[in-house]
């Protein structure tokens, strides 16, 4: 059967560059460090690898970053009160906090202006960080998701 193209009411198709990173809720910062670190051998961001706006978040302890072998960054947020409806992971993503995709800078707020348009559930207007600007925003089944950018080349 020939693939089928869907036209796009949306985003333009090719203007999400990758997946920017991905962010998880965890209960205990110390056993996830260990897991990601050194059960998957990840690199996890030290000093300098830090992006800015996470600097005091991981000195608290509140978040750390991984880089996976392509690039992607893992963010790990600290909820320790967290507890899911139900333990098995497989009923419900609730660890999971939002899936971050990249898009030219150039192209970001008519992405904004779309998503807007198109009335879909947004979770906060468009926030802007000494790293770029994020839009945050939720799937048909209630997952977070964002589209976010590099700053402006001025």
């Amino acid at each position: 059967m020939a693939k089928q193209k869907v036209e796009s009411l949306g985003i333009a198709v090719g203007s999400l560059r990758q997946v920017h990173h991905i962010a998880f809720n965890v209960q205990n910062m110390a056993a996830s460090r260990h897991f990601y670190g050194n059960i998957l051998g990840l690199h996890e961001l030290e000093g300098d690898e830090v992006p800015s706006t996470l600097i005091k978040l991981k000195a608290a302890g509140k978040v750390t970053n991984f880089r996976t072998p392509d690039g992607i960054i893992i963010d790990l947020f600290a909820e320790p009160d967290l507890f899911p409806p139900d333990s098995n992971p497989e009923k419900q993503f609730t660890r999971a906090n939002h899936l971050a995709f990249d898009i030219d800078p150039k192209l970001f707020d008519h992405a904004v202006e779309i998503i807007k348009q198109l009335k879909i559930a947004i979770a906060s207007d468009v926030v802007t960080r000494p790293t770029g600007r994020g839009f945050y925003f939720y799937d048909p089944d209630g997952f977070m998701i964002e589209i976010r950018c590099d700053p402006l080349d001025e």
